[in-house]
């Protein structure tokens, strides 16, 4: 090669080069905001101590001791992450609440969607939004495209039925959608089974879109990943900003193994599940290691949370064995049915990056105060820079002071959890304020349909093993009341008893 051609060639490496860094420089004046959403995971199927003792210090469990989960240790250690966090119990309600910044009494999915029929129960309220998102519903990610966003929807959607609007991610807002279809989960993760694909009968949950990997030895988790990264990759070249929403179908059900990592585990539905909590740990990783090859992970908030409670294979109903310390699993009203883990990080971090300065994340910190995944609506459109339109009622809160590891002096942090139909526990509203939590059960299968009280105190016994509501009635009645005002705001719907009868809560009679 020549001497002039020498130097025509480091002409064109300097351009490219210039021209990259120019890409990364103007889609950096907005920060990336990547939702990494897992299916199924409790606050305890991990290796990373979200509980606390009394101090506000990480306690370890046996399970934590069980999992292993590297990545999500990563992230713990380079921001924070939140003892108290939660969601609906099942995966329906979160992901619309996800969605709208609205509590599940409010956009009234108040069930999870079956794709093919209207599940309300026998008792349930025939208002629901079997539907889910429809046309006329305002969503984070619409919201977040109007500012400029290239928007990536990744994996499990479950936002309406079958041929619905809410079937196909593109119609809420999404720009890409990457095998997110009307299903919540898959009939297999693996790529030899074409993910289902090919199967008859409506129970096949074939995942669509993958066909590049049918046939392919490659799990369903490491495909995904892969997809997303190559999305993110061309947002980058593309110069835009990006939101990705990476909704794992892992870890729900059915639990086969992943074969990447079922030799850490003993063999069997155990073993199995775990082995899939590790692959979507490595999906995190990969995620993270892309966004720094890129350059974009200065820039870049990653928000890692579950959906609802575990469903790990420890035990049944409201056992403890699956949650332990805490108490049942996903679908109930105790807390190991909708505290989930909750983590925020940069991607990378760097106290001079002006992103970073707006909003400073200390480093492996715990945030004791509680928060939930209708906060994720306003805290996202916030640091975007984008709005909901006029009009729209936001239950969510910007959850900036908590990130940044201060306490929240205003509104009292609460969550609300209204669950009108038949499923794991049935006919309830969980409320909690403070170190209170009450449960109401509606009860409409009995005579009469006489309500049912449970009233904790989480600070002192987390495990919900002791119901004050008979021995503290001033407590109960005050968090009673307190719930039957926020269900009233967000005008909720309830149980219809035997005899039809609209059940709406009652305040428990004086002593």
């Amino acid at each position: 090669m020549t001497e002039r051609s020498h130097f025509f060639s480091y002409l064109a490496a300097f351009t490219l080069s210039a021209l990259i860094g120019l890409s990364v420089s103007e889609a950096s004046e907005k920060p990336n905001v990547v939702v990494f959403l897992v299916d199924d995971m409790g606050v305890m199927d991990t290796s990373v101590p979200f509980m606390t003792d009394s101090d506000g210090k990480a306690e370890l469990h046996p399970l934590n001791r069980f999992y292993r989960t590297p990545n999500m240790e990563r992230l713990a250690k380079q921001g924070i992450r939140f003892s108290d966090f939660y969601a609906m119990s099942v995966c329906s309600p979160t992901r619309v609440s996800i969605m709208t910044g609205q509590t599940s009494a409010r956009h009234r999915t108040t069930q999870y969607i079956k794709p093919e029929s209207d599940n309300r129960g026998t008792f349930g309220p025939e208002g629901w939004h079997w539907s889910g998102i429809t046309k006329d519903a305002v969503t984070l990610p619409a919201a977040v495209r109007q500012a400029g966003y290239r928007t990536i929807h990744c994996g499990k959607a479950h936002f309406g039925p079958k041929d619905s609007f809410g079937a196909d991610p593109i119609n809420i807002g999404f720009d890409v959608n990457i095998a997110g279809c009307a299903y919540g989960r898959p009939s297999t993760y693996y790529g030899e089974k074409n993910f289902g694909n090919g199967k008859k009968g409506l129970i096949s949950r074939a995942v669509p879109g993958l066909e590049k990997y049918h046939g392919k030895n490659i799990y369903l988790t490491e495909a995904l990943t892969i997809e997303f990264n190559a999305a993110l990759k061309q947002a980058v070249a593309d110069e835009k900003p990006f939101f990705g929403y990476m909704s794992h179908y892992a870890v729900h059900a059915p639990f086969n193994p992943d074969p990447r990592f079922s030799g850490n585990y003993p063999k069997g539905a155990k073993g199995a599940f775990a082995s899939m909590i590790e692959g979507m740990d490595k999906s995190l990783g990969d995620v993270l290691d892309t966004l720094n090859d890129l350059g974009v992970a200065k820039d870049t908030l990653v928000i890692f949370l579950g959906d609802n409670g575990t469903d790990a294979p420890l035990g049944d109903g409201n056992e403890i064995a699956c949650a332990e310390p805490l108490r049942a699993k996903k679908g109930a009203h105790y807390e190991g049915g909708m505290r989930v883990p909750f983590i925020a990080a940069w991607a990378k971090r760097d106290a001079a990056n002006a992103h970073q300065k707006r909003l400073p994340i200390p480093a492996g910190v715990i945030q004791g105060q509680i928060g939930d995944v209708t906060d994720l609506f306003p805290t996202i459109l916030k640091l975007v820079g984008a709005a909901a339109p006029e009009g729209h009622v936001v239950d969510g809160v910007d959850l900036a002071m908590r990130l940044m590891g201060k306490h929240d002096s205003g509104r009292e942090p609460t969550f609300l959890m209204h669950f009108p139909h038949a499923h794991r526990s049935d006919y309830f509203t969980a409320y909690r304020k403070g170190d209170w939590k009450v449960i109401y059960h509606y009860q409409p299968e009995t005579e009469g349909a006489v309500a049912r009280y449970e009233l904790f105190n989480l600070k002192s016994d987390r495990s919900e093993s002791e119901n004050l509501a008979t021995h503290n009635p001033e407590k109960l009645s005050g968090m009673v009341q307190a719930m039957m005002a926020a269900l009233s705001d967000a005008n909720a719907q309830y149980p219809i008893s035997k005899d039809g009868k609209i059940l709406h809560p009652l305040a428990p009679k004086g002593p």
